[in-house]
């Protein structure tokens, strides 16, 4: 993902590089003048473009990972939540003197 972006990046720079280069030497020929800005402005457009559709791609990973973990939160969840009942269970059976209710059968000598 970082690459896509750096790509992006790179991308949306280059026509700043045309751009600059058009102020420095402007053209004698006005229509020479038009087709270099609808270039820039093509390019523009392009990386735009390539930039959106880097977050686009970012933020759909973002949101799957994010999916991922609260899932395995909430199992987390669940899991401390079951082990917690467990010893509340014990503690109160160990209180009454009963036994467990999960306790292991031990075998007969």
């Amino acid at each position: 993902m970082k690459a896509t972006v750096l790509i992006a990046v790179s991308l949306s720079l280059a026509p700043a590089a045309l751009i600059a280069s058009a102020a420095e030497d402007p053209p004698a020929d006005s229509t020479l003048a038009h087709d270099q800005a609808k270039a820039v402005s093509e390019a523009v457009k392009r990386d735009a473009k390539v930039v959106a559709e880097a977050a686009k791609t970012g933020a759909k990973q973002a949101a799957a990972a994010a999916r991922e973990i609260a899932v395995a939160t909430r199992q987390g969840a669940q899991e401390v939540a079951a082990t917690a009942k467990k010893g509340a269970q014990r503690a109160k059976a160990a209180a009454s003197g009963e036994k467990p209710p999960d306790a292991p059968v031990k075998p007969a000598d």
